[in-house]
């Protein structure tokens, strides 16, 4: 994705378009002029063509849906073998990477062209020979794409579950499928709705592609800065202002981002020294900052691309989606201030001054425009229920204004970079939604997603908890190394159903996995968060993410929370919502402070083995309050608040014990 930095003290960030040395790109900010060039204009052929699709202008006649996705997938395709080179040493192989870009473009034209056969005469399921042939070749520029983008890791899990289907009926119970010769495997990977071009890439090029560009060009244009800027201004100068500022900075620009990694190098360049100046040691200033932008893909509005995928997979609304992650983001968010407020407490640590702040009316002087833009966004995606069509015309609306504008206008050579980097950002994306469209093939094509929800129900014994156990294992390993996006899809075809068939809410049971599949972000030995923040903090990767770890252990029991208790999604009466919500706001809060060894209210909870059996006896006490009562069958809510309340009284009665036994020796 599109990093962008930011220079100088929060108090005097100049809201200006970014310059191409400012930009950096995955993997090298290096390409050539050709390369730039190129990518440019392609990006501006997949933004037409997108536009042509999500408005139905017709401006190139009927273009059928199957070649759409095809042009995109060649553009896309194209664009990742110019800008993610076979070797960086080596010139010669420049034209190897030319030669593939133009071989998968051409392939992909081939089938773009054709998509009226390909529909009317079947090729998926009896393609001929020519298609076959260009079936086999784009399935290894799919996979070596992906290999380039994603890992050799990630290719070659790509690579076997795409042969699955032709050993499939030789495996054992639970995994065994029906068997396919490869001859009819590859063509039907490449040439079906159901796998390369299905739902990933089909929403990809109906939702996804708009909110990258937008993203791409709120952060050009200088709204990773305005947003910076305006949390520094609510928040700076509280007692740990500065983690606060990146808690809430990094969470308004993950949503709109998409990419944890970007969104770390785009606001922890400016949130981390500051954190480090106002007393936060440097491993904590990088845990907070990689909490702060993983929440992001789990904030609304946007939430990245998830919740488009999402929606489309469940056969929802995109506001249903937004509207039931609103309060286990809020949850979450509030447990990480919650615990920064604690940490900064007990050490005494205060905000920043006030001369070092920036002025509200020179923040809305340099950047109202990006707030109208929001609340046109806003009202576009809740309002008119039109998230096809809004990051287009948001887009369109934030270059129009930024380019009136003298101090933030984009000559066009800023513009061509603007495309540049937003085609590297898509082709990226693409690559790997195109890539793990194969692992929902072989699902689709041997009948495995039918069968795998009765055989994973019957591993778990058919109890609820277990199975809760068994996804969240399951999410966590298979989310190291792989985007949110990514992930998710896997798991809504591999996991998310048999959670549905045990009786729990679809949306939760979805919402439960995406969740998961973020943990690994901030947990160690992976924490890719934590690692792409330690280096701006000056501090070793592991120590960072055990921090993160830490800070964000409330995302751990959030999703067990909600997926047991649909009324924490907005699911039921107020009657029943309001009171639920309440306790679980309580409960994260002792949760939170009982970790930092700080309560409002008590003070420090102590020292040594006091202050860590009261911290002990808080978080007990919060978790028993926020704990949904169906898993003790036998209480109801008011019996765990009691005994919350109870354990917590217990906590603050062992610290002030323990003060009165130290004040009298």
């Amino acid at each position: 994705m599109t990093q962008i930095k930011n220079h100088g003290a929060p108090g005097g960030h100049q809201l200006q378009p970014a310059t191409p040395a400012d930009l950096e790109t995955s993997p090298t900010p290096s390409h050539s002029l050709l390369v730039r060039n190129t990518t440019a204009v392609l990006t501006l052929a997949a933004i037409a063509l997108a536009i042509n699709q999500v408005f139905n202008l017709r401006l190139f006649g009927t273009v059928l849906d199957n070649s759409y996705l095809y042009a995109l997938g060649g553009i896309f395709l194209t664009i990742t073998f110019l800008t993610y080179p076979l070797s960086l040493q080596h010139r010669w192989t420049q034209w190897v990477d030319w030669l593939l870009a133009a071989i998968a473009l051409g392939s992909c034209g081939y089938f773009a062209i054709t998509g009226m056969q390909n529909l009317s005469q079947g090729w998926e399921y009896a393609a001929p020979e020519l298609p076959q042939l260009i079936s086999f070749i784009l399935w290894g520029l799919i996979l070596e794409a992906m290999r380039r983008v994603a890992g050799l890791v990630m290719a070659t899990i790509a690579l076997l579950f795409s042969l699955y289907p032709v050993v499939a009926g030789s495996m054992p119970g639970p995994i065994a499928g029906f068997s396919q010769p490869l001859s009819d495997i590859i063509p039907y990977h490449v040439l079906s709705r159901e796998s390369s071009f299905g739902i990933p890439m089909g929403t990809f090029g109906t939702l996804v592609l708009g909110f990258v560009l937008f993203g791409a060009a709120l952060q050009v244009t200088g709204g990773g800065t305005f947003f910076n800027d305006l949390a520094f201004r609510m928040v700076g100068k509280y007692r740990g202002g500065a983690a606060k500022v990146a808690t809430v900075g990094s969470g308004l620009m993950g949503s709109m981002s998409g990419s944890v990694i970007s969104n770390i190098m785009t606001t922890g360049a400016v949130s981390i020294p500051a954190m480090k100046r106002t007393g936060f040691s440097p491993h904590y200033a990088a845990g907070v900052e990689a909490c702060a932008s993983t929440g992001g893909v789990m904030m609304p509005p946007i939430m990245g691309a998830v919740a488009f995928v999402m929606a489309s997979f469940l056969g929802v609304g995109y506001a249903e989606i937004v509207m039931a992650a609103i309060i286990p983001s809020a949850l979450y968010y509030f447990g990480l201030l919650m615990q920064i407020d604690s940490y900064a407490a007990r050490r005494g640590l205060r905000g920043l001054p006030t001369s070092e702040l920036p002025q509200l009316a020179m923040i809305l002087k340099r950047g109202w425009m990006y707030l109208i833009v929001f609340a046109v966004l806003i009202w576009m995606l809740i309002g008119l229920q039109q998230e096809r069509i809004a990051p287009f015309v948001c887009t369109a609306l934030l270059l129009v204004v930024n380019q009136v504008l003298p101090k933030t206008r984009l000559n066009l050579s800023q513009l061509r970079d603007l495309l540049t980097f937003s085609g590297i950002a898509l082709a990226e994306m693409a690559s790997i939604l195109i890539g793990v469209g194969l692992i929902v093939g072989a699902f689709s094509a041997t009948g495995l997603s039918g069968t795998l929800a009765n055989d994973l129900v019957f591993l778990a014994g058919g109890g609820t908890l277990a199975l809760l156990f068994m996804g969240a294992l399951t999410s966590f390993i298979f989310g190291m190394g792989m985007t949110v996006t990514s992930c998710y899809i896997f798991l809504a075809v591999v996991l998310a159903p048999a959670l549905v068939k045990v009786g729990l809410n679809p949306i939760a049971a979805h919402l439960f996995v995406m969740y998961w599949g973020m943990v690994s972000y901030i947990t160690p030995p992976v924490a890719l968060g934590a690692f792409a923040a330690a280096p701006l903090a000056g501090t070793h990767p592991i120590k960072a993410g055990f921090t993160a770890m830490r800070l964000g252990s409330i995302i751990y029991i959030l999703p067990f929370m909600f997926v047991l208790e649909p009324a924490l999604i907005g699911v039921g009466s107020w009657s029943t919502i309001l009171p639920t919500v309440v306790t679980a706001f309580i409960g994260v809060w002792l949760i939170a402070s009982g970790t930092q060894g700080y309560l409002t209210g008590c003070g420090s909870l102590g020292q040594g083995s006091t202050g860590a059996i009261a911290s002990i006896l808080v978080i007990l006490g919060g978790v028993a309050i926020a704990l949904p009562e169906s898993l003790v069958p036998q209480a109801n809510h008011f019996m765990l608040i009691a005994l919350g309340a109870f354990l917590t009284l217990a906590g603050v009665g062992i610290t002030h014990l323990g003060r009165s036994v130290a004040s009298a020796s």
